[in-house]
């Protein structure tokens, strides 16, 4: 059936559902559709049950909007929905049953992911009122700062699919992407704008809280002065990253700064960063992590300066972050992009040839093989690259931390390699808005004036830029803090959410053990402030 034929379809009483329940049984033995809730319709019934006692004598709680799209997101938010009932909370989930966020669906597809959507989540009925997005009456029209905030979005959203930061709006394919993101956008900040101003949640929970309509939702509560919390995964399982009134992406720290990086490092504090750190040089997992940051492990410094032909004069490392990443959207600061700022550093660099530049392109571009690696935008910004400039790539087999330990200078823009360069006492200068900029051990330029002049200064005395020991300590306390406060205890991560529910049962989280470990983590979900443990 082409799609022009479901559109008329689509818009036809009844079609979708008379042709959702013929299908039905086929659809659920072949599950072509990448929108697939059927593992949840049959696992919610038993997970309702399990909550429905508890529930009952639960104290009342608050009135929280859980919005969710993509299937993965409503597969945990319909789970993580019910404990929310299960602690007292009036909660209403709220879903888009969107699968492609790229691509514009005819509307009977549409109508029967909805209807997919309403079967699935049948079950959470009473304890957790299930409503679609599409069923919902948009406002008429934006106020100016709301549409602004949907253009920026739907520009993030691009950049997000493609795997770049160039969007040429003359270029039919990337208007075409602009336009359906805007579209969508500014169809869900309508209808979040409506819905929000008649219902009056407490809360707002959203995952993400940046891109796609998870950020436009997310703004939408914002605008009208409602309190919204997002939250988004690292890679260690059982636990979540949290943040109120911002978006989680944007790894807002202040809050942790200021309640806990002026209390002093234990032994065991140190001795716990080491191991994360020389887990990380030796190419091994680390706690509960499959993940591994590097693919080789360290080589020490003496070879790596061998392996690369490295001579005698200083070394400045470039360390760049993966293109498109949601975390390093939104994070421009002087330069108008992560691409601008490495083209005019290496370009800098080509004329300094009294250093090394060695550019280590992130090894996670190996997992995304889509996009622009940043070895293409140094090649295209220096044609022919002078012998003093290294490219190291995605899969080179060099280890960062040999790097670092090389280095008499970093350069960062979002990643997390700038702030372990500060660890090891030497200057780093931070240029994108990272959540380590600004806490005592970076040099943050806000203009490309204040950049380069930096540059220059640093240049001219290396050795007399090294970081002192109360700086160097300083960017210790804060990894602890960022490694192993920021994040919070959660039974269920989005990777492998299966898995960790046959672990941790609703039945178990909602018990004494369950809430001991996680209903601190619980309350921050809803608003409330967090309390640390010592």
């Amino acid at each position: 059936m082409n799609k022009t034929l479901r559109n008329i379809l689509g818009e036809l009483p009844l079609a979708a559902e008379l042709d959702y329940v013929l299908r039905r049984s086929l659809r659920n033995r072949a599950r072509k559709d990448h929108f697939n809730l059927h593992r949840l319709e049959k696992s919610l019934p038993a997970m309702a049950a399990q909550v429905d006692l508890i529930a009952a004598q639960a104290p009342t709680g608050k009135k929280i909007l859980f919005f969710a799209t993509l299937h993965y997101w409503i597969e945990q938010s319909a789970v993580i929905s019910l404990a929310l009932a299960g602690m007292g909370h009036k909660v209403t989930l709220l879903t888009l049953p969107y699968s492609e966020w790229h691509k514009k669906m005819d509307k009977m597809t549409q109508r029967q992911r909805a209807l997919h959507t309403r079967d699935a989540l049948y079950a959470l009925s009473p304890l957790v009122e299930h409503v679609s997005f599409l069923d919902l009456r948009p406002s008429t029209e934006l106020t100016e700062d709301l549409q602004r905030d949907v253009e920026e979005i739907s520009l993030w959203d691009v950049q997000y699919t493609l795997m770049r930061e160039e969007v040429d709006m003359n270029d039919p394919s990337d208007r075409a992407l602009y336009d359906l993101r805007l579209e969508r956008n500014g169809f869900a900040a309508r209808a979040a704008l409506a819905y929000m101003q008649t219902n009056k949640p407490d809360v707002i929970l959203i995952p993400n809280g940046l891109i796609l309509e998870m950020g436009i939702v997310f703004r939408v509560a914002r605008h009208l002065g409602i309190p919204a919390v997002t939250y988004e995964f690292n890679d260690q399982r059982e636990q979540i990253w949290l943040a109120q009134n911002s978006s989680i992406m944007q790894q807002d720290t202040d809050y942790l700064v200021e309640a806990r990086c002026s209390l002093p490092m234990t032994d065991a504090m140190y001795e716990r960063v080491a191991d994360l750190e020389n887990a990380r040089r030796g190419a091994r997992v680390w706690g509960k992590s499959k993940r591994l940051w590097q693919y080789v492990s360290s080589q020490g410094a003496q070879e790596t300066r061998k392996a690369l032909g490295l001579d005698s004069r200083p070394v400045v490392m470039l360390a760049a972050n993966v293109l498109g990443d949601s975390l390093t959207l939104g994070r421009d600061i002087f330069a108008a992009s992560m691409t601008e700022w490495i083209t005019k550093t290496v370009q800098y660099f080509a004329k300094r040839t009294d250093v090394q530049l060695v550019i280590r392109v992130h090894p996670g571009e190996k997992l995304v093989p889509q996009a622009k690696s940043m070895g293409q935008v140094v090649r295209e910004a220096l044609p022919e690259i002078p012998s003093h400039i290294h490219i190291i790539g995605a899969l080179d087999k060099v280890n960062t931390y040999d790097l670092i330990e090389i280095a008499d200078l970093g350069l960062a823009y979002t990643t997390t390699v700038g702030l372990e360069t500060a660890m090891n006492g030497a200057p780093v200068i931070s240029c994108g808005r990272t959540h380590y900029r600004g806490r005592g051990f970076t040099m943050d330029p806000n203009s490309w004036d204040e950049y380069f002049s930096t540059l220059e200064r640093v240049l001219a005395d290396l050795p007399s830029q090294r970081l002192s020991e109360s700086q160097t300590a300083l960017a210790w306390n804060y990894a602890y803090r960022f490694f192993f406060e920021y994040p919070r205890p959660f039974p269920w991560r989005l990777m492998n959410f299966w898995d960790d529910l046959q672990v941790w049962p609703l039945e178990k989280v909602l018990s004494e053990e369950g809430r001991a470990q996680f209903e601190d983590t619980f309350k921050f979900l809803v608003g409330e402030p967090f309390t640390w443990k010592e």
